[in-house]
């Protein structure tokens, strides 16, 4: 199972995460994602393009719930050629957008509000619009299990798993090795950490983000074995 390393904080890209991606030069993390809130644009171009030259798989996750912003989020994306994009519920106008690129999509299933976000939507719901955005041309879905008012997180997992074969990527309020390995177990692919690596909150006995980061890889490896 994939971990992808969020350069982010309540929901926003970190101020100084050029500094950080040459700090963790030596962390062998080969996912790594942003969000286009946060940082100018300037500073998500030159993000990118040292992400690029580390070699890192690349993720771009939109927040906003407005549909304009969202789109413009999605023309973002493909701009600057991220490898996925990743949130946002107007698929058919995303995939319009990207047509023409290598950016492949994750949209949320669901029915996610708020700022940060908060997960409405059952698990037949989570189902039915897993198997529709796939159908539509989606690469997968992002869903943030965790932040579920409506269901349990890893039914939610287990049914988007059940209604597609993309990549299930699960974003959101993970924060411990046992929902690692849960996660696995409920058949996601990858999931994102940001704000627990980098407050120190993932293993509080750790004190630098190396080495957060390095049990969170960990953690990943142990979970796929084990799934």
């Amino acid at each position: 199972m994939d971990f992808i390393f969020m350069l982010t904080r309540d929901d926003q890209t970190v101020v100084d995460c050029l500094d950080l991606v040459e700090e963790l030069a030596d962390v062998p993390l080969e996912h790594i994602g942003f969000k286009d809130v946060g940082v100018d644009t300037a500073t998500l171009r030159a993000l990118h393009t040292a992400l690029r030259e580390r070699g890192a798989e690349t993720y771009l996750e939109v927040v906003s719930a407005n549909r304009e912003t969202a789109l413009q989020s999605a023309r973002m994306g493909r701009d600057l050629g991220v490898d996925w994009l990743m949130g946002g519920t107007w698929v058919d106008e995303t995939l319009e957008i990207l047509a023409d690129s290598d950016t492949k999509y994750l949209p949320f299933p669901g029915a996610p509000t708020g700022h940060p976000t908060v997960l409405g939507g059952t698990a037949e719901q989570i189902a039915a619009d897993t198997a529709r955005f796939e159908q539509s041309g989606a690469a997968g879905v992002d869903l943030l299990a965790y932040r579920a008012s409506d269901g349990d997180p890893l039914g939610l997992v287990a049914a988007a798993r059940a209604a597609g074969t993309g990549r299930l990527v699960v974003a959101g309020s993970i924060g411990h090795t046992s929902q690692i390995r849960a996660l696995a177990d409920a058949g996601a692919d990858a999931f994102t950490i940001g704000q627990a690596a980098l407050s120190g909150a993932y293993n509080p006995r750790r004190g630098t983000l190396r080495g957060q980061l390095n049990e969170i890889l960990d953690a990943a490896s142990a979970a796929s074995v084990h799934a």
